[in-house]
This record gives structure tokens, sequence and C-alpha cells, in this order.
């Protein structure tokens, strides 16, 4: 009888692609993927993978592009979403290929599947758009948001109820695949008779990433970011790295606000709601260490 092999869910932003300083040539971001997805290839050998990524640099940048030039048809978002999944999904594959060669492993099975998510039409994020994207601007215009950059477009960001294409995922990986999903938190799409229809917004991939764990029953959830542990009084004199946090110290931390909006916060609530759903635990780690956090040897648990 074969041995049961647990999915693991591997979420990391688009800035993993470019570090800061850089301009986030392709040169610039196949290199950053090669740390991670070294990682990658190892444990797949031993588990089944599905990778999740963000977004934000890549689809500003084609937001600029858009902003720059008169002369061509301005793409929605959901379509500016999807050609960041099939252009970072591409990188992915294409490193993680070269990656799992050099370990020996010939024609390896890996696919991107272009995800749209479904989420609700009259979600409260709506009446209320909190996510920054592309360029920024002196001067406030309407529907913009003031941020450290300036003034940005600002896009509602709601909850992820569905995957739509989770059973296409679990297929693929019980044939073998590792699989490349949710980019960029995945298309919004919302449900009206029967059909979906795309919608001016954006997901946050870690919440959707464990949205989707729940769907295909993964056993784990690793969120990777730019630090190695979760911290309280992030980046003060008292900070104290954590090793554990409980769903209830998780949530009392929430509530007193040590968890940066933009930042932490999401990935702990999805940390939390991944393991909710009746899993063992999910940990946050930086990019580099995946493969040291899988194994217990860091990054922040976060447990029953």
């Amino acid at each position: 009888m074969k041995e049961k092999l647990d999915v693991v869910i591997i979420a990391f932003g688009g800035n993993a692609l470019i570090k800061q300083g850089q301009l986030g040539t392709a040169r610039e971001q196949f290199d950053n993927l090669e740390t991670p997805l070294s990682q990658i290839a190892k444990l797949s050998k031993t588990n089944k993978i599905v990778i999740t990524h963000g977004n934000a640099p890549q689809v500003g940048n084609l937001l600029l592009q858009q902003e720059s030039s008169m002369q061509f048809p301005k793409m929605p978002l959901e379509i500016l979403v999807a050609m960041t999944q099939g252009q970072v999904g591409f990188m992915i594959e294409k490193t993680l290929d070269n990656e799992l060669m050099k370990k020996g492993v010939d024609d390896p099975l890996i696919s991107t599947v272009l995800t749209y998510v479904q989420v609700a039409k009259n979600d409260p994020a709506f009446k209320n758009p909190t996510k920054p994207i592309g360029p920024s601007y002196t001067e406030k215009q309407k529907g913009f948001m003031k941020t450290a950059k300036g003034w940005r477009r600002a896009v509602a960001s709601p909850t992820p109820l569905k995957i739509i294409e989770w059973r296409e995922i679990k297929k693929l990986l019980d044939h073998g695949f590792i699989v490349i999903a949710c980019g960029g938190g995945g298309i919004p799409v919302t449900s009206r008779r029967k059909r979906y229809e795309g919608i001016e917004a954006v997901i946050d991939k870690d919440l959707a990433s464990a949205k989707l764990g729940e769907q295909i029953n993964a056993d784990k959830l690793i969120i990777a970011t730019e630090v190695e542990k979760v911290a309280l009084n992030f980046q003060t004199e008292n900070e104290v790295l954590l090793d554990t946090l409980t769903i209830a110290e998780a949530e009392k931390y929430i509530a007193q606000g040590q968890f940066p909006q933009g930042s932490m916060l999401p990935k702990v609530q999805a940390a939390i709601n991944f393991v909710k759903s009746g899993k063992e635990k999910a940990i946050i780690t930086s990019i580099d260490k995946i493969e040291d956090a899988f194994y217990g040897k860091t990054g922040t648990s976060i447990i029953q």
C-alpha cells in the first residue's frame, strides 16, 4: 500500500520575487526564486505541494504601464490579476523545474492553475476600500487613499468564500503534480444567476491559501514572509519573538493591535482560519527558512 503523503500549502508574497532596492527585472525575480524553490523541491519528494503567491509589485507594474500610455485600452483589475497569475506562475514553474532536475527528477509534473475565488457581492469591504494598488500620485483623486508613497488607488479586499478550482487542484495533486494556484489571492468573482462575474477587488493571498487548505483538506500551511518569526512589540526594544501561538493568544494579540493591518495581521488571521478548520498547525516564517520551519527548527507555529 502506498504511504499517504501530506498536502502542504506554501504561500509567499509577490515581494519575495522583488527585494528592496531592486528594479524587478526578470533576471532578479528568477534569481530570488532559487532559494525558496530549492527548499520546496526537497520537500516535494515526501509531500504533495501547492504553491500560492502574491502579486502586489507585479500587478502594480502593469497598472503603472497602463497609466503611462493612452494608446492602448486599459484592462480591468480582474484581467491584470489573471495576467500576473500567468507571469509569476511561469517564473515559479521554470525555476522549480530546474531545481527538481538538479536533484535528479526528470520531467517533473508541475501545473499552474488559473484560479478565481468567490466573494460576496455585499461584503462590507466594498463599502470601505482599504487596499492601495498601482502608482502613487501627489494629489488626491476620487477613490484614492493616502499612503506613505503618496495618493494611491484604493480597492476592496473582500473575504474569500470559495476557491472555484479546488477540485482541479486536488485531482492534480492526486496525480503527482506540484500545483501553483491562487496567484495574487485569486481572481475575485461573484455568483449571479449561476454565472461568475469578475469584480473590482483584490483578495489577500494568505486568506485565500487558508481557504484552499480547508477545501482540499491540506495538512499544513506555511506562510513565508520577510521575518523568521512572528513578534510582539515588533521593532521596539521590547520585541519578543514567538515560537508558538495558540488561537486564543493570537486572537488576544490581534485585539491589542499587535499585528499591523497591511503585513502580519492577515498572515496571523489566515493561520487561525486554517487551524480552526480542523488542522494541527500553521507556520509563519521567512522565505529563506521554509524547509527548517517545516521540520520545526524555526518559525512561529499557530496551534489549537
